[in-house]
């Protein structure tokens, strides 16, 4: 019961991120409705569970090399199989993929504190 509701948690603060990502970054588009940035959220909030354990494993050298800042690129793939995934969500270059992965892991992290 307890990991249904971190869950859901989760998927609202992806719904956050992605706003918040579609709202300041230039070149990240969100286009549908409610509905639609709801399956988004619900989207990367598996990736983030299935996928980037797999992720961290393959890039842990880097990573560690790195001091962390390997971890940009493992989200960077996130978001990029996000928008792979997704026919709503648009990212249009690299730096706007950058930007966005910093700005959703930012906001991921800090709520991540908070939940605990």
């Amino acid at each position: 019961m307890r990991w249904i509701s971190r869950g859901v948690a989760h998927i609202i603060v992806n719904i956050v991120a992605i706003l918040a990502a579609s709202t300041y970054i230039h070149g990240f588009f969100l286009t549908g409705d409610f509905t639609s940035l709801v399956e988004i959220a619900a989207i990367l909030t598996l990736l983030n569970i299935l996928i980037r354990p797999i992720l961290n494993l393959l890039f842990g050298p880097i990573i560690v090399i790195t001091l962390g800042i390997g971890f940009i690129v493992v989200n960077t793939i996130i978001l990029t199989l996000l928008d792979m995934l997704s026919k709503n969500l648009t990212i249009e270059s690299v730096p706007s993929l950058v930007y966005a992965t910093l700005l959703i892991g930012v906001i991921n992290t800090v709520t991540s504190i908070g939940l605990k």
